[in-house]
């Protein structure tokens, strides 16, 4: 009999929102012939045409609340509760009913695996309380879980300092996306920029990703052209922008584009990616720009750094951004290219992706608890440890100054 495994904390299948409903669907794609996978929906982004039972051998399950902003947490509760009746396996994507977390473990036998999807308390959308309960709940869904998932190992090395446990870390895939370079006349007709040399950015329209300053900085650069994809108008930050910017000819805002062939067209023929992010791990958009091989010019931030290997370009602020434009040689950026197409292909793939999560499945299920990061000695009093005199035991305060 298959193991049961539930999905939590998406939008949902088929995907067609972001990151975590991409991870989700390569992995019931890949796994589905081994696990039997339920998967909770929002119903508020699905149709009643388009709500279907299964996809691709998943059971899919639909709640009437939205998967993101507050309602998540209700969202993601109610499908914790739905799955602790059906699934041996809770798979849980994001921290938002991390609350639950201690009576799911204290009273039953559910084994937990959660994501902590980076460190969003830290992100600047999040008012003063949301980001005091995603602190919270970030600790809980470290506590509780049997195993938590960084994305990057950065946040890995967050996890580490704050809760002293070994987070376990899994990118992102990126091989589904396609390099398609020879636009159509109809693909020209609607994009007429893809005959030309432009950057481009795909991302949400938040101030994390430093929108505002890559706006700022291509429209002092009137021979450099930007195509900047993104949902402008969810929120005022991003009408402001839109509204501020639009007017600049070397600058182009589209609407959010779900179709995989588009987007992949439209990055796939651009010289170059520009990477704003200063929150959370490893980001999809840019393991995809890595894969399609582009050049990729970063926020500088230790996350980014460490999805790149620290092979890209990185900037601060608005001059670092506009110096490297301004300076960088094409030969450079053929060469940062090449570089991200290989690191992309050795690391950024979904079967290797979705072979790591088969193993932290299966691991659970033997796992009593999780892997300090201080050696076992350290729990020893000290008293104890010098009644050897041995030499070595003698600088047990390297371990651990308390005892």
């Amino acid at each position: 009999m298959k193991t049961k495994v539930a999905i939590i904390g998406t939008v949902g299948l088929p995907a067609k929102y972001g990151g975590f409903e991409t991870l989700t669907a390569h992995l019931v794609e890949e796994l589905s012939d081994t696990y039997d996978f339920t998967v909770y929906c929002s119903s508020k982004k699905y149709s009643k045409e388009e709500r279907i039972e299964s996809w691709k051998g998943a059971k899919l399950k639909y709640l009437p609340l939205d998967a993101n902003g507050i309602q998540s947490i209700p969202y993601d509760t109610g499908s914790i509760f739905h799955a602790l009746f059906r699934s041996d396996v809770l798979l849980i994507l994001g921290v938002a009913g991390a609350w639950l977390l201690p009576l799911v473990k204290l009273f039953t036998n559910k084994r937990i695996i959660i994501s902590i999807d980076g460190i969003e308390w830290k992100r600047d959308k999040w008012s003063v309380p949301a980001k005091l309960y995603l602190w919270w709940a970030e600790k809980l869904a470290v506590k509780f879980s049997h195993i938590d998932i960084s994305d990057n190992e950065s946040i890995q090395d967050y996890t580490s300092v704050r809760y002293k446990t070994i987070s376990r870390v899994i990118e992102y895939g990126a091989d589904h996306t396609k390099i398609n370079r020879v636009p159509s006349a109809e693909n020209l007709e609607k994009y007429p920029f893809l005959n030309e040399e432009y950057a481009v950015k795909v991302c949400r329209i938040e101030p994390e990703n430093h929108v505002h300053t890559i706006l700022k900085v291509f429209s002092t650069l009137p021979e450099r052209k930007l195509v900047l994809v993104g949902n402008w108008k969810n929120s005022e930050y991003g009408t402001n922008l839109k509204e501020q910017y639009s007017g600049f000819k070397n600058i182009l805002l589209l609407d959010p584009i779900y179709e995989q062939e588009t987007i992949d067209l439209i990055r796939g023929n651009a010289s170059l990616y520009i990477h704003g992010h200063s929150a959370g791990g490893t980001n999809p958009s840019l393991v995809e720009a890595m894969f399609l091989g582009l050049p990729i010019i970063s926020n500088g931030v230790s996350y980014n750094r460490t999805t790149t290997e620290n092979q890209a370009f990185y900037f601060s602020d608005e001059n670092e951004l506009r110096s490297i434009l301004e300076e960088v040689s094409k030969e450079d950026l053929e060469l940062c290219a090449g570089t991200m197409k290989k690191i992309a292909e050795r690391r950024y793939t979904w079967k290797r992706i979705a072979k790591k999560y088969s193993q932290l499945i299966e691991e659970t299920f033997t796992i009593s608890e999780k892997t300090n990061v201080m050696p076992r000695i350290s729990e020893i009093d000290k008293a104890i440890l010098e009644k050897y005199n041995v030499e070595h035991l003698k600088h047990i305060k390297l371990f651990n100054n308390s005892k």
